[in-house]
């Protein structure tokens, strides 16, 4: 019996065994054949859920849960940065007596930052041996008239420089001006809603809770609500959320767009590595983009 033959016969016999009716059934007609990339039985149907497929599946769940830990842990980590740089601007461990440790902590907390990280960065930030953080954006610009705002929260400037510099030119970015990509954008607070949120009834909480400034619309994620709001007023829109029954809301400040523009798809993929390239440094926050697709 050839390789292929005894692959033939154990698939043969899991198809029997699940489903329950005799290979005499099968005609040559319909018999069922294995290829390269899937196997297809009698109904033209695919054998994807048997266990002999699975190994795929488990790898693409083992990849993007690799991912997800890794944008986790990077959260974390910008968070403890915030938390250190607002205890040390702020002249106060206490959340009460420092407005901007107050305001940091509510976005830790909606960005899912275990207490434990927080009560850790605060503790840390109190100590003399702490290095301070410093906040600094570059501009770049990338494929098909995209553009990016580099985000950077760092305790070494000249590294961070470096750093940045190398990561956008081994993708053959280039690096901007200062403001001469900035002024496409728009400073704002954004609120990730796990939910839709009815529009006229924010309207009514945001204004009862102070918010003059408001935007709603469908998140990438299905069953999602972005809520874009004056900085400023980021804390009170999440209230209002809250007053209306949305407690799973993330909570961060933004820069969005003015102007955006919708790449080749080619051009779009070089972007996305310029991006990916940039997210991997630890001293960068985050990066945000004017591309539309």
């Amino acid at each position: 019996m050839t390789r292929f033959s005894l692959i033939h016969a154990v698939l043969l016999y899991q198809v029997t065994k699940s489903f329950s009716f005799s290979p005499r059934a099968f005609s040559a007609k319909n018999e069922c054949f294995l290829s390269k990339e899937r196997v297809v039985k009698h109904s033209g149907e695919e054998l994807s859920h048997f266990p002999l497929f699975m190994g795929r599946a488990a790898a693409v769940r083992a990849q993007t849960k690799g991912k997800t830990d890794l944008k986790k842990a990077k959260t974390n980590a910008v968070f403890g940065k915030r938390i250190i740089m607002a205890v040390k601007q702020g002249g106060s461990a206490d959340k009460n007596a420092n407005r901007m440790l107050n305001d940091v902590i509510k976005q830790a907390k909606t960005n899912n930052v275990p207490v434990e990280n927080i009560e850790r960065a605060i503790k840390k930030a109190s100590e003399s041996n702490t290095a301070n953080f410093s906040e600094s954006t570059f501009e770049a610009y990338g494929y098909g008239g995209a553009s990016f705002v580099i985000n950077v929260l760092s305790d070494n400037a000249n590294r961070a420089n470096a750093d940045v510099k190398s990561a956008v030119g081994k993708s053959n970015g280039k690096l901007a001006e200062s403001g001469s990509v900035l002024f496409m954008y728009e400073r704002k607070g954004k609120l990730v809603v796990n939910g839709v949120v009815d529009e006229l009834e924010l309207m009514d909480a945001a204004i009862e809770a102070g918010c003059d400034d408001m935007e709603l619309v469908e998140g990438e994620a299905e069953g999602t609500t972005v809520v874009y709001t004056n900085p400023k007023e980021a804390s009170s829109m999440l209230e209002a959320l809250k007053s209306i029954g949305h407690d799973e809301v993330e909570m961060s400040l933004t820069d969005i767009s003015k102007a955006p523009v919708e790449c080749s798809v080619e051009d779009f993929e070089k972007n996305m590595n310029i991006i990916e390239a940039l997210e991997e440094l630890d001293d960068v926050d985050n990066v945000v983009h004017n591309m539309s697709n």
